[in-house]
């Protein structure tokens, strides 16, 4: 097997906000003519081990994909941009992919870990004429830790692409089954793949020697699931 490339880099201007760095990491074959734009959560940018091993992985299984940094990340913040910055520069890297990925003006998904995949949402709900095909959410942030009551789902029945939530278990931030109104009330756009006994980062208890295969099997699993997608989408 050829060794992987680097990403390729892009610049994407974010107005007022300054630019932003996106990371495009090519599919190998064979290819599903797809891209996936995966956004990075609160506390980690694109250069977190998560989202670079999740880049790699999913990129080996021939989707493209781009990662890319929220301002504040890409300006060395720790505090997150206020809702409306994080959206619209959502909204810049997808124009931006569309028009550098070819795979992503055939197929595009969006999504991310936590609070990326949340802006995701958040994007999607606000304008149904979007150009994506479908979301992948890896531990959609339904609440606060400890704060059950505070759910950030009202938004999601207005999401009319298919969605895929990714969460584990023991989800401190949403179990499967706190999400499971939310999910019921989006059908038929919604699936859910739990992860068995996983945290909010999919990590199991101790040093589980499964660690690794899990996740191998959730990234198998956002494959299969995209070319679930495509098939059904393709004329």
């Amino acid at each position: 097997m050829t060794p992987l490339k680097n990403p390729n880099e892009l610049t994407v201007d974010l107005a007022e906000n300054g630019a932003t760095t996106a990371l495009v990491y090519e599919a190998r074959d064979p290819r599903i003519d797809a891209a996936f734009i995966l956004a990075h959560g609160a506390g980690a940018g694109q250069h977190s081990t998560f989202v670079v091993e999740f880049a790699r992985a999913l990129s080996t299984l021939g989707l493209d994909v781009v990662t890319f940094n929220f301002p504040y990340t890409e300006q060395r913040r720790r505090i997150p941009d206020r809702g409306p910055v994080l959206e619209a520069c959502f909204r810049a890297v997808i124009e931006r992919a569309r028009d550098r990925v070819a795979s992503a003006r055939d197929f595009l998904f969006i999504g991310g870990k936590s609070m990326g995949g949340r802006i995701s949402t958040q994007v999607a709900a606000a304008d149904p004429s979007l150009p994506v095909s479908g979301l992948v959410l890896l531990g959609y942030p339904l609440h606060p830790p400890g704060k059950p009551a505070e759910r950030r789902d009202k938004h999601l029945p207005a999401i009319h692409h298919p969605v895929l939530f990714v969460q584990g278990s023991r989800d401190a931030f949403g179990t499967p089954e706190q999400l499971a109104p939310a999910i019921a009330a989006m059908q038929p756009f919604a699936t859910l793949s739990t992860v068995e006994d996983g945290d909010h980062s999919f990590k199991l208890r101790g040093k589980d020697p499964r660690q690794a295969g899990v996740f191998a099997n959730i990234q198998q699993d956002i494959v299969a699931w995209v070319r679930t997608v495509v098939t059904a989408s393709a004329p």
